[in-house]
């Protein structure tokens, strides 16, 4: 009966949460509390966790929830139930947009996009240099490790590219720069 519960609770969850999570957080505890399967202070901590854990807060609440009513199977049916909605539409939409794609005015919208998410991810990564570079607005510090750690790892992509005709991958960026940021701020 709990799994049957999972899947017809989460499964509204997916349907009916417009917004984004923060916007279905009411929905989910709406009906997590309906059903008793966790308390209202459980689930404000849960959210907390979920917050600060990759991946999208209803599948992170979705799973645990599953997982401690029904086990494996339960966690497995419940982020299933909440992702089942988006992937349809997301598939439907994609059945649509696949006759559009060949025509020429959807080259050009998507011609267009490109350089405006370039400018996004630029504008994202120049904002986040300016701030662990020179620290909180108002209490001005430059961290020197921070702009030679950006600088190091410029040069190796774009050095890399030069080399090599291909740049270094950025997952290898990532954990290039998580490594050295453990090893550099670790000890601080």
């Amino acid at each position: 009966m709990i799994y049957l519960e999972l899947l017809i609770g989460f499964l509204r969850v997916g349907l009916f949460s417009f917004g984004g999570a923060y916007a279905a957080i009411p929905l989910i505890r709406e009906i997590v509390l309906s059903y008793d399967w966790i308390d209202d202070e459980m689930l404000s901590d849960m959210i907390a966790v979920s917050e600060s854990t990759p991946g999208p807060i209803m599948v992170n609440l979705a799973t645990y929830i599953g997982s401690s009513q029904g086990g494996f199977l339960g966690a497995l049916i419940a982020t299933t139930a909440v992702i089942l909605p988006a992937f349809i539409v997301v598939i439907l939409i994609m059945i649509a947009l696949k006759k559009l794609i060949e025509k020429p005015f959807m080259k050009s919208i998507f011609q267009s996009i490109a350089p405006c998410i370039t400018g996004i991810i630029l504008a994202t990564g120049f904002y986040m240099l300016l701030r662990y570079c020179f620290g909180n607005i108002g209490a001005f510090s430059f961290d020197w490790i921070a702009l030679l750690l950006t600088v190091i790892l410029a040069v190796l992509y774009f050095g890399s590219k030069k080399i090599m005709k291909r740049g270094v991958s950025p997952i290898i960026l990532i954990c290039i720069s998580a490594v050295v940021s453990v090893l550099v701020y670790g000890w601080n």
